[in-house]
């Protein structure tokens, strides 16, 4: 179980690294000294962990490796600040610094994510909150402790198969890093960086809004918006037919606050967008060649944590962005220091970034899905609209309704200060940033808007409007923070009014993420680090293991086993299908195979054919029977002779290991 001594441990070893290495980077890169600070977490993050990555590779990953890496990083970074110290910052003459304050306001919100991967206590048994279905990645962060780099999969196994996690994996990686630094579980450490991860986002918001605002007080406005999310709650109240009728039942993309507890990975690689787009803007006006390098570290971080937001969403605005830069440089000196280095970040961040891309086109190719992007507008409106004409209007439904519900605090107060600022002939330092910071929240929702992703679910649509989400944070804030110092009290009234309609939704996710899910397995879940232990006892820590992959199936929304994820610390032979779609590079229809041959054995349905496939085909060198299984009265491993009884607890478990 967690331990909160070690996932403040954790957390806090995170913000200090990233402080020390992301704080000199940003004092140089940034136009305005009182912006290194709220940058430096999301920038440091990003250049110490795609640098640490293959480092760590190649040396060999353990706690004393990544307590060097880390130590010389951070070493590295004070030496730089020391050196700084008497050189003298520039400074924006309407510049304004985030006060120190908000930041603990940020602190504050950012643990509200976090409390939705921690465990809770009631009903006599262990309660999770419904994100802890995406969290059960915390296996793949066990096994980067457990075993090092580079990483196995550890959702299955099958002899001489494509053995690695099909997945992007930089900020699991992360965690693994500071999990092994302080001695912590992969749990704790996925809790830390969640919370980790919320934070750098919001000051990487509060330093931009302040920074186009130029209003210490916009800092606290992106706090309050980030606490909104959907109009559905509000809706369904007034009229629940209305709400039903008027729009799909297709999960619609959602807001920081759901995004930030359920997929902290894309909030990462937005929030590395979000920078990149910002160091984009500076590239031909900064001093030195540094910028380069500092920006090709960031893009592939965020492409090496998601490849739909870092590596789609990103890659279609960069390239609007470049073009629009290239046409508004001043001079043809400009232009020419804006094409040289962009061609060395281009190129740094395509080698950094070449493992994964080798990885992730073989895992797409052995899942033979074809392109794994189609068009595919997305669904908006429900039964309201007859079937033939729905389709038609889904699309201006989806601008003019859809992300109107789903992000009420930000879309039309976002989208008025943002044209405002393209428009502000007095801001002429702020536009080429303005005009960057458009044209990614274009491509974000632009994309989502028309295409879908075709890998399990629908993650470019669910996942890609986080850059647009932060953007239209960034500038509502800032927008508001004007409107109200100007005394436009009218429009920072509505603009104030929309927030308040986003909070109950706001108020509902955290309050699931403090108090979780009841569930009637909760006392057998509380019991399950028992039976993982005596599992441990009999596996090594490169065998695989195998149980029912439905083992205490309602402990979350989505039927996965969340009982293997948290506490074996062992891979699977076979995790289930929720997990193996997205994490096991097949096609889908031999996932499906793989799943009817596990159901049969645990159902206690098994052929002997069956039990020799999971012990020579699937090298599942344990297996777990517990009395919820079919197999517990219907045993097909005691009188196979390919297992061996080697523990057994009355009417709890028993474990089998394959006969040498």
């Amino acid at each position: 179980m967690p331990s909160l001594p070690d996932v403040l441990l954790c957390a806090l070893s995170a913000l200090a690294l990233s402080l020390c290495v992301g704080l000199p980077l940003a004092r140089v890169v940034a136009e305005d000294w009182r912006l290194a600070l709220p940058i430096a977490p999301v920038l440091g993050w990003a250049v110490s962990s795609v640098l640490a990555l293959p480092l760590l590779t190649a040396i060999g990953f353990s706690r004393g490796t990544v307590a060097l890496v880390c130590g010389a990083a951070a070493a590295g970074g004070l030496v730089a600040l020391y050196g700084m110290r008497s050189r003298k910052p520039a400074a924006a003459a309407d510049g304004a610094r985030v006060p120190l304050w908000t930041y603990a306001a940020a602190a504050a919100v950012a643990v509200l994510p976090a409390l939705g991967a921690w465990p809770k206590l009631g009903g006599g048994g262990l309660v999770l909150a419904e994100s802890m279905f995406d969290h059960s990645k915390v296996a793949g962060i066990d096994d980067m402790i457990r075993l090092g780099l580079p990483p196995g999969n550890p959702f299955f196994g099958e002899v001489g198969a494509l053995g690695g996690w099909a997945y992007y994996y930089l900020w699991h990686f992360s965690a693994a890093v500071f999990g092994a630094l302080v001695g912590a579980s992969g749990w704790e450490a996925d809790i830390a960086l969640t919370g980790f991860t919320a934070f750098a986002s919001l000051a990487l918001m509060m330093g931009f809004a302040v920074r186009l605002s130029a209003r210490p007080f916009a800092a606290l406005c992106v706090v309050l918006l980030s606490l909104g999310a959907s109009l559905r709650p509000v809706l369904t109240f007034i009229s629940p037919d209305f709400a039903y009728r008027l729009l799909s039942q297709y999960q619609s993309p959602k807001g920081w606050l759901f995004q930030a507890t359920w997929v902290p990975q894309h909030l990462a690689s937005a929030s590395c967008a979000v920078l990149s787009v910002y160091l984009m803007s500076r590239l031909a006006a900064s001093r030195g060649w540094l910028c380069a390098p500092v920006l090709a570290a960031t893009v592939a971080a965020g492409f090496e944590s998601s490849t739909w937001v870092g590596g789609v969403i990103f890659g279609a605005g960069a390239a609007a962005i470049g073009l629009a830069l290239l046409i508004a440089a001043e001079d043809a000196r400009s232009r020419r220091d804006l094409l040289a280095r962009s061609a060395v970040a281009v190129l740094l961040a395509a080698a950094i970034s070449f493992p994964f891309l080798r990885d992730e086109y073989a895992a797409t190719a052995a899942r033979s899905v074809g392109v794994p992007i189609a068009f595919k507008p997305f669904e908006v409106l429900g039964p309201i609209v007859s079937g033939g004409l729905r389709r038609a209007l889904d699309l201006p439904a989806y601008w003019l309704i859809l992300l109107a519900v789903e992000f009420p605090a930000i879309y039309w107060l976002g989208t008025a200060a943002m044209v405002a600022a393209l428009a502000d002939s007095r801001a002429r330092g702020n536009k080429p940033f303005v005009l960057a910071l458009a044209l990614i929240a274009a491509a974000s929702f632009g994309i989502v808007w028309l295409f879908a992703s075709t890998i399990a679910n629908n993650d470019l649509g669910w996942r890609g409007v986080l850059p647009g989400v932060l953007v239209l944070t960034i500038f509502a804030a800032a927008g508001l923070a004007r409107w109200l110092a100007s005394g436009r009290t009218l429009v920072a009234a509505a603009a104030l009014g929309c927030l308040v309609l986003a909070l109950p939704d706001g108020v509902a996710i955290s309050r699931d993420n403090a108090e979780g899910t009841l569930a009637p397995s909760a006392p057998l879940l509380a019991e399950s680090p028992d039976l993982w232990a005596a599992v441990r006892r009999h596996a090594a820590p490169d065998e695989r293991v195998a149980d029912n992959p439905l083992l205490l199936a309602d402990s979350v929304r989505w039927p996965v086993n969340i009982s293997w994820a948290l506490f074996a610390n062992r891979r699977s032979c076979y995790a289930g299908w929720n997990l193996a779609r997205a994490f096991v590079p097949l096609p889908e229809a031999e996932i499906d195979r793989i799943e009817r041959l596990f159901d049969r054995v645990f159902a206690g349905e098994a052929q002997p054919q069956d039990v020799e496939a999971l012990a020579r085909r699937y090298d599942c060198r344990v297996v777990a029977v517990t009395p919820g299984d079919g197999a517990w009265t219907r045993d097909p491993f005691a009188g196979s002779g390919l297992y061996r009884l080697v523990e057994e607890r009355d009417a709890q478990w028993r474990i089998y290991r394959v006969a040498e």
